[in-house]
């Protein structure tokens, strides 16, 4: 049994398209879900930017966490990023999260005048960014950074987030799962891309990596972009009516320790309304049923007031 004990967050992986963001964010706040994600791919013609879009969604919204899912590090350089990131995070009262990738569709990219990089180059600028964004987030001395593929000489930390906001990395193979075992805040991937037979390698790598770097395991937050559809009938994973959705999703939380569950680019209203009435709080029941109860508590986690509250950082 693998439980971190973090508390649940659902919510919804929305592409920055015009009509879906007007429609599915705010309907994502309405029906009771915790987070909205917005996918970044500056190279693709017919999505609009991702950072517009999510200044957006925190305008339309009050309650729930904005996310990039993931954002493209390529073509968003880590002191522009950290300065957006904690400029959002300022404006929505403390509900951005920034997810961060180290970029894939290396011909777009390079087509919108950005590195092209090899694996290895991709991982080292990744863990570079972390450091930069960080250093920027944290009042004191001017940051100097000298690496591979950024270089930062002098500049003044800040605008600084209103909370501690989580760096939470899309990572699928191995020198990426170290990276985020050693580093981040959260593992972000997909399922259409990670599915879940996949999930218990992928664990193995990033816990060993954060023991390695003197971190424990809870510290990274598991969450996972999940594809699926409600069917009459069916058993696959997520292929099926949502009392086995709820299954599914209660034993990968005891079995591998996700804790966020992120609707992948959700086909219609009714799939996020029936996600938000029939799977959520059926699979919040069900994990807190099983959890032990703690000896004492002063607050629920992640209620308002609670030390942890809109914290993208597992408490350590």
């Amino acid at each position: 049994m693998v439980d971190y004990g973090h508390d649940l967050l659902f919510g919804t992986l929305l592409q920055p398209v015009p009509g879906t963001v007007q429609e599915l964010a705010p309907l994502t706040e309405r029906v009771g879900l915790d987070l909205v994600s917005v996918s970044d791919h500056p190279y693709w013609p017919h999505t609009l930017d991702a950072w517009a879009t999510m200044s957006y969604v925190a305008a339309r919204t009050e309650r729930v966490r904005v996310v990039a899912d993931v954002a493209n590090l390529p073509l968003r350089p880590p002191a522009q990023l950290a300065a957006a990131a904690a400029s959002l995070d300022t404006l929505s009262g403390g509900r951005f999260e920034l997810g961060l990738g180290a970029g894939a569709f290396w011909d777009a990219i390079a087509a919108r005048g950005g590195p092209r990089r090899g694996p290895g180059e991709a991982v080292a600028a990744l863990e570079e960014a972390v450091q930069i964004i960080r250093a920027l987030w944290t009042p004191g001395d001017a940051v100097r950074f000298e690496g591979e593929h950024y270089r930062i000489d002098g500049a003044e930390p800040g605008p600084l987030p209103a909370h501690d906001v989580g760096i939470w990395i899309g990572a699928y193979r191995p020198r990426m799962l170290r990276l985020t075992g050693r580093l981040a805040d959260g593992w972000l991937p997909s399922s259409p891309y990670l599915p879940p037979e996949q999930l218990p390698e992928a664990n193995r790598l990033i816990d060993e990596a954060a023991v390695a770097a003197g971190r424990s395991p809870k510290a990274v937050r598991r969450l996972y972009n999940i594809a699926g559809e409600f069917r009459a009938n069916g058993t696959g994973f997520l292929q099926a009516p949502p009392k086995v959705w709820v299954e599914q999703l209660t034993e990968l939380t005891f079995t591998q320790g996700v804790s966020g569950y992120i609707l992948y680019l959700p086909e219609s209203a009714d799939q996020i309304r029936r996600f938000a009435a029939e799977v959520a709080p059926a699979v919040r029941e069900n994990v807190a049923a099983e959890r032990p109860r703690p000896r004492y508590a002063w607050w629920p986690v992640g209620a308002a007031g609670s030390p942890h509250a809109f914290s993208g950082r597992a408490p350590r």
